[in-house]
């Protein structure tokens, strides 16, 4: 009988802990701040970091459990790559940093003032550690924002181009076109004056106005302006005044300081035309007065332009009336301010007599007489036979008038406006007796 123990005894196996992870392989061996380095090996399972050195890198991805990607920090020399997991930290392997040449790909802006001042943008490879940064052969002063950007202050130059340079410990890049700009200069505005409304056009001549960005007149800008050439703008004028403000213009190369005025003029205002009528054939001289009257470039009687117009002050202008029909029409000015108000000019046909009442008296005068007719309102004389009479206009169709002393007998009543005189009517001078 087999007196074997049936008891079986179990082996213990010690439990193993988990590997370190180990990089074998990293490519490439040198670069830049910046380069991308391919790690292999083994147990980069769940890695928390990848230091260059004592520097973590800022961004690493892990492949798979033998591959890792990681950016190179800034650093120098030639440095220990390690990868740590939650099981350790690897082995070193070396990598040898290399200083790349700068480069610069764009600048922004690309022109600015002659007289400096103008911040511009850098923006390329390479930055770390730059040195210098020079606008042909000046330098200017600058601050490194990062490897890929730096701002600096253009220095004051001549008008032109020049090449834009930054150095670094790697070397000193290609440089990238800068144009200098002339401030601009103002000659002239054309028209040099306009109403307070703004909304005209006008014209600046000058020099420098290429790439124009705005027009100011006094402290308000143009409504809008258009750059025709390098010695033209056109604006559109806003609100303002009244009176001279500056016009300035300004350009990337800064803006204009000549003394090149524009006026804001305030709309004429008429108060009087005198004499306020006259006949239909016009012809006649009136004086208007007001104020603001100077630069008048117009003066109309209705819609028609008075025959000849001298402007006397800035208060009077002497006219003469055009042709018209009978009837009243407004009287304007026009000036670079603007219109007038209207004032009131009647064109007049001749007077019409239809009666007197009575129609005789004493030869000693002193009777009243009422003339009845049309068109007396604007009566500058009464008279009877060649003597003028005292009288008093009541309406267009009467006036009261005192017969002056004559002869017994019968003279012609007329009544004169201007340009016309009435077909006379008959009155009776009588001796009364005893006189």
């Amino acid at each position: 009988m087999d007196h074997s123990d049936s008891s079986t005894p179990h082996t213990l196996r010690p439990s193993t802990a988990a590997a370190a992870p180990v990089i074998t392989t990293r490519s490439p061996s040198s670069g830049a701040a910046g380069t991308v380095v391919t790690l292999t090996g083994t147990g980069f399972t769940g890695a928390t970091a990848v230091a260059f050195g004592g520097t973590p890198s800022a961004s690493f991805t892990v492949v798979s459990a033998t591959k890792i990607t990681a950016d190179a920090p800034a650093g120098t020399g030639t440095v220990q790559i390690t990868v740590t997991t939650p099981d350790g930290t690897s082995n070193g392997v070396n990598f040898t940093y290399t200083i790349a040449t700068p480069a610069i790909s764009s600048i922004a802006p690309n022109q600015g003032s002659v007289d400096g001042g103008t911040m511009v943008t850098l923006t390329g490879t390479g930055f770390t550690g730059a040195t210098s940064v020079r606008f042909g052969a000046v330098a200017a002063a600058f601050t490194a924002v990062s490897a890929t950007q730096v701002t600096a202050f253009a220095p004051a130059a001549p008008a032109g181009t020049v090449n834009v340079t930054i150095t670094t410990p790697g070397g000193t890049s290609a440089g990238i076109p800068y144009t200098y700009l002339a401030v601009p200069v103002l000659g002239s505005v054309a028209p040099a004056q306009g109403p307070l409304s703004g909304g005209n056009s006008i014209t600046l001549s000058g020099t420098g106005l290429t790439g124009t960005t705005s027009v100011h007149f006094g402290v308000g800008a143009a409504s809008s302006f258009t750059v025709v050439s390098a010695t033209q703008v056109t604006a559109v004028v806003p609100t303002g005044g009244p009176g001279p403000v500056p016009v300035t213009v300004t350009t990337p190369g800064g803006t204009s300081t000549q003394a090149v005025f524009y006026y804001y003029l305030g709309a004429p205002v008429l108060s009087s035309v005198t004499p306020s009528a006259g006949q239909v054939g016009g012809g006649n001289s009136v004086t208007l007065t007001g104020t603001d009257l100077l630069q008048a470039t117009a003066v109309r009687f209705g819609p028609t332009a008075a025959t000849s117009y001298t402007i006397s002050s800035a208060t009077e202008i002497r006219a003469v009336a055009p042709p018209g029909a009978v009837g009243t029409v407004p009287v304007t000015v026009t000036t670079p301010g603007g219109t007038s108000n209207r004032v009131t000019y009647a064109y007049l046909g001749a007077p019409v007599i239809t009666g007197l009442t009575p129609d005789q008296g004493p030869s000693a005068g002193g009777t009243t007489v009422t003339v009845t007719g049309t068109g007396l309102t604007y009566a500058t004389a009464v008279l009877f036979g060649a003597l003028p009479a005292a009288y008093t206009v009541v309406s267009d169709t009467q006036l009261m008038v005192t017969a002056p002393p004559g002869a017994a007998g019968s003279v012609a009543v007329r009544v004169v406006i201007p340009g016309w005189t009435s077909i006379g009517v008959p009155y009776t001078r009588v001796d009364l007796p005893g006189i």
